[in-house]
């Protein structure tokens, strides 16, 4: 079973370097059917059993292994022990792994500590549409009167230096494949290759060197919008220096001042905004005779064409309270009745909540980031209602919900009714078959002959449902008869007694 991380290198290959299949099996050593099988159905994945890959022994020594290393460099060059006795201290005080590993540990420390004491960088240069950069920072404003903090993605083309920045309350890999979506649509393409670091939404382990063991759906994105993924080495900034540059300047220029809105989408909207005319305005580092703006427009038509959106979620499993309630992320929210004691798939977005059980949806909600907060869908309870009309009155669900004009009339006259409760569940049952376009045009013809009764709206809706009487059909005049047949009874008799 084909891997996802192969799956995107089949489809970069074709889509982008445009190489042949047969090229691409010889590479890859696949077969052309493979091949075929991934360019042709557009996926992303293949469903396989996946076995888990254990954590490596070195792990928990980690700590104790660094302070060892720290300590021995900090002897004298006499004094110092050897990496042999370092894996011995190391197995004295628990560690049942290889001398290998520590190894490879050590040299690896070795490199990054000698990384981290110089400061010498090699200038990069990017060709137009060869890469872009990601990454978050964290930013304070005042939403609807609040002070909280912000979760900010940053996006920068490497060769125009175009930015993108969008603010979200969480940094959760649902929020990190919205951003993706959003930059990509903005920009009107995507790179080759995405620079990133180590952040959890995307890499699960750090291997030796550039090896990454990527997320599973964080593969999947890459490989929908053809784009190769790279992590830098741990502590390494410089290796996303440009994005690293566009956070300490988006701060100093967006969001100073504190910046004031009333939602997410104003202040994003005055983001996305500001990212243009800072990019219309400012000169480009190398091409000092353009802006930004104006070197992206150029790179534009060399970026990696989009092949539709990424649906970005993140799932997870829940179930059912006997209420209705789903709960995902310290909220509630509500399903369908029938959807209750069977376990159901929360697909969370950026934006929305999506429910599913057994792959139809049973509930959709916007998406809620406070703590112990329900999200009610009336109509979920309607069926519910039908067994117990009484809970009308002072359900959760229903409190200060809005109906339709003509039907919110109805339910005020029906209120002084004894068995008003009960008629008017009817009513609303009758929008699960009906729809509530049909049981609100009802509801306003009713009120029109002055009646308000179920009864009477559930037989305007039954006679809208009939069929209306059959067309009478015109007989043309040359198929008109000549002599018009007439039942006579007495030609029987004659028939009868002459046969007799």
């Amino acid at each position: 079973m084909l891997v996802v991380e192969t799956i995107a290198k089949i489809r970069r290959a074709h889509f982008v370097q445009k190489k042949p299949i047969k090229e691409i099996c010889r590479e890859l050593h696949v077969s052309r059917k493979v091949v075929r099988k991934v360019i042709r159905s557009e996926a992303t994945e293949f469903r396989y059993e996946r076995r888990e890959q254990p954590l490596p022994k070195i792990g928990p020594w980690r700590e104790r292994l660094e302070s060892l290393l720290l300590e021995n460099e900090d002897k004298p060059a006499r004094e110092r022990l050897t990496l042999t006795r370092l894996f011995e201290e190391l197995r004295g005080f628990g560690y049942s792994g290889s001398y290998a590993a520590v190894r490879r540990f050590a040299i690896g420390w070795r490199k990054e500590r000698g990384a981290a004491l110089a400061q010498a960088y090699v200038p990069l240069s990017f060709s137009p549409g060869e890469a872009y950069q990601f990454d978050w920072s964290h930013e304070i404003v005042v939403l609807n009167g609040a002070t909280m903090t912000v979760k900010v993605a940053h996006m920068r083309l490497c060769h125009s230096r175009m930015l993108f920045v969008r603010a979200y309350p969480r940094e959760t890999q649902e929020m990190v494949f919205d951003a993706h979506d959003r930059a990509f649509a903005f920009f009107k393409g995507a790179c080759e290759r995405g620079i990133y670091d180590n952040m959890k939404t995307a890499v699960e382990t750090i291997l030796v060197g550039k090896d990454r063991q990527y997320n599973r759906r964080f593969l999947q994105m890459c490989g929908h919008y053809l784009v190769e993924p790279v992590a830098c080495t741990p502590a390494s900034g410089w290796e996303k220096g440009q994005v690293e540059n566009q956070v300490g300047l988006v701060r100093e220029r967006f969001f100073t001042p504190r910046l004031r809105f009333k939602s997410y989408d104003e202040l994003n909207g005055w983001l996305l905004d500001k990212c243009v005319a800072y990019a219309k305005v400012h000169r480009h580092p190398e091409i000092a005779d353009k802006t930004v703006f104006e070197v992206f427009a150029e790179e534009r038509p060399k970026l990696v064409q989009l092949r539709g959106r990424f649906d970005g979620f993140h799932a997870v499993s829940a179930s059912v309270s006997k209420t209705c309630l789903v709960r995902f992320d310290s909220n509630k929210y509500s399903v369908q009745s029938r959807a209750v004691g069977r376990p159901v798939e929360v697909q969370a977005y950026a934006d929305r909540i999506v429910i599913r059980q057994d792959g139809v949806v049973v509930g959709e909600h916007r998406r809620r980031f406070g703590r112990e907060e329900t999200s009610y869908d009336p109509w979920h309870y309607v069926r519910v209602l039908a067994r117990k009309p009484g809970a009308l009155r002072n359900g959760a669900p229903f409190k200060d919900w809005v109906l339709p004009a003509a039907v919110e009339k109805i339910r005020r006259r029906l209120g002084g009714s004894a068995d008003g409760e009960r008629q008017m569940v009817k009513i609303l049952a009758a929008v699960l078959d009906d729809g509530l376009p049909a049981v609100e045009t009802a509801c306003a013809e009713a009120l029109e002959q002055g009646v308000h009764s179920a009864d009477v709206i559930l037989n305007i809706l039954a006679r809208r449902r009939d069929p209306g009487p059959p067309l009478t059909i015109l007989t043309p005049d040359a198929l008109q008869l000549e002599h018009v047949p007439l039942a006579d009874c007495a030609r029987y008799d004659q028939l009868r007694s002459s046969g007799g």
